[in-house]
């Protein structure tokens, strides 16, 4: 099943092989399982600017900016986009709500599959839509030496946040790697969409509470239930890299 979805991958996108050297790896839902205190917060705090937003909404929004978020929301309720004055007002609270909840937890399987990378010799960078100093802070502090400034994006760094696949094309310009020398590992639709945009193999592991259903209609490559699912078949994701590269 693997080796058939890198096959289509490799058809859809016209390229000739598979033989990854960095893994571009999400943060929320990925590195953290951070997601459900995004969902409270975003929810609670909508509300109280009259921009209401279910926590199942925040889960298909995730990876948007926290700027792209806010004017959805406002554009639907104000018919308008938002100032940047409200977005700093609004994303100020958002923060200050989700810092209040305990730190969120090491995504289980996380840093098996960091282990996974550094064995294969993969190098690994964090692409994510999220602005959340407390978060982006804490990444040397958890997965120390994996993810130094230099090897992260955040919300910060980028114009036009997921789906747009530019996060993850400045993925690539930092690794210094083709769409074909790269993997993809994220759990939101908007995230996958923007891997696949950028003509990444793009793995999901699905983390939050979407259907499965979800992740493969916004085109995810191969879809696992979890980091640690992904841990333990990482070396087959190896062996087909393998395979790909030397039969094409």
């Amino acid at each position: 099943m693997l080796e058939q979805a890198i096959q289509e991958y490799l058809k859809r996108n016209g390229f000739a092989q598979f033989a990854p050297k960095a893994v571009l790896f999400d943060m929320d839902g990925v590195l953290f399982d951070s997601m459900p205190l995004h969902a409270r917060s975003w929810s609670m705090i909508s509300k109280e600017f009259g921009l209401d937003m279910t926590p199942e909404e925040v889960y298909l929004h995730e990876g948007r900016t926290g700027a792209s978020t806010i004017n959805l929301l406002t554009q639907r309720y104000w018919n308008r986009q938002a100032t940047a004055e409200e977005i700093q007002k609004i994303y100020e609270e958002k923060c200050r709500v989700f810092n209040q909840y305990p730190e969120a937890p090491q995504m289980p399987g996380a840093q098996a599959v960091l282990e996974k990378v550094r064995e294969n010799q993969l190098e690994q960078y964090v692409v994510t839509g999220s602005g959340q100093a407390s978060l982006l802070n804490r990444l040397e502090t958890n997965f120390p030496g994996c993810f130094p400034a230099e090897r992260v994006v955040s919300s910060k760094d980028v114009k036009h946040g997921k789906p747009n696949p530019e996060p993850y094309l400045m993925g690539l310009e930092k690794a210094g790697v083709q769409p074909w020398e790269a993997i993809v590992v994220e759990n939101a639709p908007l995230g996958v969409q923007a891997g696949v945009a950028a003509q990444i193999f793009t793995v999901a592991v699905n983390t939050g509470p979407l259907a499965d259903a979800v992740l493969q209609e916004a085109g995810a490559n191969w879809l696992l239930p979890s980091m640690t699912a992904l841990a333990k078949q990482f070396k087959d994701l190896v062996q087909v890299r393998t395979k790909a590269a030397l039969t094409d």
